[in-house]
């Protein structure tokens, strides 16, 4: 293509197109490359997977991206729409009874109370904890970290700012705060309850994505996640995106096309080309060489540093810190077309039922979660796994053909090395043994499984390129957060090399349909020029 672009953008996943739609609306001359044929990277719908369903192919529920965003960028005037899912949880148990969750507070006082007044009556203290704590932690998330190595005003202001925060929590809230950030799940949860559904409900939410048992340090850092999001102006509230997740996506691209970015699919990057220290363009795999004043990968750190630039290219301090990133992934994702929604032996039901709106957690206590994990951790795939299914068919009925429905289920734990075997092999056989589990809370699930698709980490890291099959490109630990993320006196979005820069989750705030990341980084390259 002919002429120099002012910046070219790697990948179009949701932080790619958030970027290129703020830098071209900005003026500026974008263009965004994917390697696939369609938009979204791991937030996209696909129809060929099961003819006549929208599947929204790897991540599936929202709440997290950011409202800025969506106002800012007038997306709901280009058709975006969530739908809120109320009841937005529902644990079965092996003894025949339930519980179901959601913003109702009257009828999550009810359900928790089934099983203990006790935490019945805790419950709404637990969210009000860390609501305390998000409303210090959320504002991070659109803020450029400071620079711990060569700090300027800037940052010494944003960390004086920040630590003043912390401050007003008082010694007991600071307390709180550090612990969520830093500790474990489990005994955060035992001493707040007593009952085993509710702690491994919200267990489940501390350990998803990640390859840790919820008595790990580190995995109490998602507790608070689910108040930090929002739907439609409400706090904690998630949602299905209408259409799938791909929808999303595809109004980012709709909007970045209208600003004139130019978005071109099939067009796999080969090499980021650095001259004279700062990077000047990309090749791709077809030989054609494209020249930008700056480049932006939306790639993880290891696709990014390792597998598109030449050894040597780096600083030796920055690459040791980039080789020693963990992609430790355990989780697998299976998608399921189905005549008809599972009836729950707990809550049996002829046709949906509010139960069947939200997330479905198979992991009846934290014992269950430990000993999935076990497994995992000697790389076999568990022998009873966690499970979190989600129907939006229920919820959206334009995605399955009128009577039949949609199943996403995330799964864990599903090592990426396997001890014995390969995930090509082994795939299938675990998704039987998922299956099986879920059979057991209710009985008429697998006959009416009309067809599947198994994604095993290694397929998530040969479909959308995540290493390790890691969904937050790269671990989630304290020492990859925030101003150490990816490394630290770099988190600003910026890189050793001139002109290049990471606008995905491989930088401040991570993994997660957030969109910060690609925000954060259009304004720190606008604020620059």
């Amino acid at each position: 293509m002919a002429g120099i672009y002012d910046a070219i953008i790697l990948g179009a996943g949701h932080n790619g197109l958030v970027t290129a739609c703020y830098l071209a609306r900005a003026g500026w001359k974008v263009l965004v490359l994917e390697r696939r044929h369609v938009v979204g990277g791991a937030c996209v719908t696909e129809e060929d997977v099961f003819p006549g369903y929208k599947v929204s192919t790897a991540a599936y529920v929202n709440s997290l991206f950011r409202p800025e965003i969506i106002r800012d960028l007038k997306m709901k005037e280009h058709g975006f729409e969530l739908l809120e899912r109320s009841p937005s949880s529902f644990t079965p148990t092996p003894d025949g009874r339930s519980l179901l969750m959601g913003p109702d507070a009257e009828m999550t006082h009810r359900e928790i109370a089934k099983f203990s007044a006790k935490d019945a009556a805790a419950y709404p203290e637990y969210e009000k904890m860390l609501l305390r704590v998000a409303r210090v932690l959320e504002p991070t998330l659109v803020q450029r970290p400071p620079n711990l190595l060569r700090p300027g005003l800037r940052d010494l202001w944003s960390l004086f700012k920040l630590g003043r925060a912390f401050q007003r929590m008082g010694p007991a809230g600071m307390t709180e705060a550090i612990e969520i950030v830093t500790g474990p799940a489990r005994p955060i949860l035992e001493r707040w309850f007593e009952s085993e559904p509710l702690k491994a409900t919200l267990a489940t939410d501390a350990v998803i994505g990640a390859f840790a048992s919820p008595s790990m340090p580190g995995t109490a850092y998602v507790l608070f996640h689910h108040v930090m999001g929002e739907t439609n102006g409400k706090r904690g509230v998630w949602a299905y995106v209408k259409g799938g997740m791909g929808a999303l996506t595809q109004t980012l691209a709709k909007i970045a096309k209208s600003y004139g970015a130019t978005i071109r699919t099939e067009a796999e990057v080969a090499k980021i080309v650095v001259r004279g220290g700062s990077a000047t363009g990309v090749v791709l795999a077809s030989g054609e060489e494209i020249t930008g004043r700056i480049v932006c990968s939306n790639a993880d750190g290891h696709v990014t540093f390792k597998k598109l630039m030449d050894p040597g290219t780096l600083p030796a301090e920055y690459e040791q810190v980039i080789d020693k990133t963990s992609y430790a992934s355990a989780t697998l994702k299976i998608n399921v077309a189905l005549s008809e929604v599972p009836n729950f032996t707990a809550l049996p039901s002829n046709g949906p039922g509010p139960h069947h709106r939200g997330t479905i957690h198979i992991g009846p206590d934290m014992d269950f979660l430990e000993r999935a994990y076990d497994d995992a951790k000697y790389g076999r795939p568990s022998e009873r796994p966690m499970l979190e299914c989600c129907l939006p068919s229920v919820v959206d009925p334009s995605v399955a053909p009128p009577g039949q429905h949609l199943m996403s289920m995330f799964i864990q734990y599903a090592p990426y090395h396997l001890r014995e075997g390969s995930w090509d092999t082994e795939k299938e056989k675990f998704a039987d043994r998922c299956f099986d589990l879920l059979n057991e809370y209710a009985p008429n699930f697998k006959r009416s499984v009309i067809a599947r698709q198994v994604l095993s980490p290694v397929d998530l890291e040969r479909v959308f390129a995540l290493t390790g099959g890691n969904i937050f490109h790269g671990v989630m630990s304290l020492d990859r957060l925030y101003a150490l993320r990816p490394v630290v006196g770099y988190s600003g979005y910026r890189t050793p090399i001139r002109n290049l820069f990471l606008c995905g989750s491989a930088a401040h705030p991570g993994g997660g349909v957030i969109g910060a990341a690609g925000w954060n980084c259009a304004r720190e390259i606008l604020n620059r020029w």
